[in-house]
C-alpha cells in the first residue's frame, strides 16, 4: 500500500517521467516505490546500480536522459482548469479501481475527478452495431442514468458512442476512458461528443498526453472501463472483439457483465450469446440489471412496476391504437397487412400510426413498413 502523498510535489515531475519510461508497469512502480524509493530517488540511482537491479537496457536509456521538455509541457497542462492527475496515493483515486490488480498508478483526468467514484455501468459493444444495436444502447444508458447510475464507455463509433449519448440525453454523467493521451480525440468524428461529455462528466487515461492511439493500448483501456465499474453491458458484439476482452476483465475483476441478446442471424450477437452461453445475465429489461444491485434495486423508476395495461392507459391510448399496437412486433410489417388483422380502416390506421409513431412506441422504415421500439 503507497503512503499517501509519496507520488505529489516534488515527486510529481519524476513520477510524469516514469509513465514514459518503457517496460515500467503500474506493478513494477508500485514495487520499487512499496520497497522505499521514491520517484526522485530512483533518478537519483548511477546507471550501475539500474543494472544491477535488472532494468532493462531501454528503462535505464530513458531514466537516465529523462523527457524534461515533455515533462514541463504536462506540469503546464495540469495547470489549467478541469485538468487533473490522480494518483494510487491520493484519497480521490476510484475505489473500485484501486482494488484491481493492475490499477494504473496515476490518471489524467479531463473534467470532473469526482465522478469516478461514481457508481457505474460500463457499456460496450460493435463499432459497426445494426440500428437494433444503437436503439438498445440508447435507451439502456438513458434508463441507467435516470436512476443516477453514470455510464462508463470507450468513445469509439458505435455502441459506444451511443451509451454515451444516451446518458448526455438524459442530462446526466458520462465517463469515457480513451487508448490514448487527452490531448488528441479518437476518433476525431467524436470531439463534439467528447465536448459534451465534459459538461458533467470526465475523459481518462492513463497514458501520457500526446500518446497516439495505437492498438496495444486499448486492452489496457478496457480493464479501466471494467475496473471502474460495478458491472459491465455488452450491448452487441462480434466473437473476439474487443468488447469481449473488456467482459473477459470484468470476470477476472469480480464485476458482473451481463448480456443483450440479439438475432441469430446477426453477426453482432454473437458475441453477447457466448458470452451468455459463459454465465453472463442475460439482459431483457433495466431491472435485470439493478436487481443485481443490492440497495441500487430499489431505485427504479415507478413506470417500471405499472402493468403493460396501466401503460397503455397512462399513454392515453385508446381501445383501437392499443389493437393495432399489440398487430406491431419487432420485425418489419406493412399497412395491408394491419389492415387485414386490425380491421381498422385505412385512413383510421394512418392517424394511429402517426400517433404511435409520436409518441416514441413505433418506428417508421423505408418502403412503408412499421416496428416495434423497444
Amino acid at each position: 500500500m503507497l503512503k499517501e502523498g509519496i507520488l505529489k510535489g516534488e515527486q510529481l515531475p519524476y513520477l510524469l517521467a516514469l509513465l514514459r519510461t518503457p517496460r515500467l508497469g503500474s506493478l513494477t512502480l508500485i514495487r520499487l516505490f512499496e520497497s522505499g524509493l521514491s520517484p526522485k530517488s530512483l533518478y537519483s540511482l548511477p546507471r550501475s546500480e539500474l543494472c544491477e537491479r535488472g532494468f532493462h537496457a531501454d528503462t535505464i536509456e530513458k531514466i537516465t536522459n529523462p523527457p524534461w521538455l515533455e515533462i514541463e509541457q504536462e506540469l503546464d497542462w495540469l495547470e489549467k482548469d478541469g485538468n487533473h492527475l490522480l494518483t494510487l496515493d491520493d484519497r480521490r483515486y476510484p475505489e473500485l479501481l484501486k482494488q484491481i490488480d493492475s490499477a494504473p498508478i496515476a490518471l489524467y483526468i479531463k473534467g470532473n475527478p469526482d465522478v469516478l467514484n461514481s457508481v457505474q455501468i460500463g457499456m460496450v459493444g460493435s463499432r459497426h452495431p445494426s440500428a437494433d444495436g444503437c436503439r438498445l444502447a440508447l435507451a439502456f444508458s438513458r434508463a441507467l442514468a435516470e436512476l443516477g447510475i453514470t455510464i462508463t464507455s470507450g468513445l469509439a463509433i458505435g455502441i459506444d458512442s451511443h451509451s454515451h449519448l444516451g446518458a448526455i440525453q438524459s442530462h446526466f454523467k458520462t465517463i469515457a476512458v480513451l487508448g490514448n493521451g487527452l490531448c488528441t480525440i479518437y476518433p476525431a468524428s467524436n470531439r463534439k461528443l467528447a465536448a459534451s461529455i465534459l459538461e458533467k462528466g470526465a475523459l481518462v487515461s492513463e497514458f501520457p498526453l500526446d500518446v497516439r492511439p495505437l492498438p496495444g493500448n486499448f486492452p489496457r483501456r478496457n480493464r479501466i472501463i471494467s475496473g471502474l465499474s460495478t458491472g459491465v453491458l455488452v450491448v452487441e458484439a462480434a466473437l473476439n472483439s474487443g468488447s469481449l476482452i473488456t467482459a473477459r476483465c470484468a470476470i477476472d475483476q469480480g464485476r458482473d457483465v451481463f448480456a443483450i441478446p440479439g438475432s441469430i442471424h446477426n453477426p453482432m450477437a454473437r458475441g453477447c450469446h457466448s458470452l451468455i452461453r459463459d454465465g453472463a445475465k442475460l439482459v431483457e429489461q433495466i431491472q435485470d440489471i439493478t436487481e443485481e444491485f443490492g440497495p441500487l434495486a430499489a431505485v427504479i423508476s415507478k413506470n417500471d412496476n405499472l402493468s403493460e395495461a396501466q401503460q397503455y392507459s397512462t399513454m392515453g391510448l385508446d381501445a383501437k391504437t392499443k389493437l393495432l399496437l399489440d398487430s406491431i412486433g419487432y420485425q418489419p410489417v406493412i399497412i395491408d397487412t394491419l389492415v387485414e388483422e386490425t380491421g381498422i380502416t385505412p385512413a383510421l390506421l394512418s392517424s394511429c400510426l402517426l400517433n404511435l409513431e409520436l409518441e416514441g412506441w413505433i418506428e417508421s422504415l423505408p418502403g412503408g413498413g412499421y416496428i416495434r421500439r423497444s
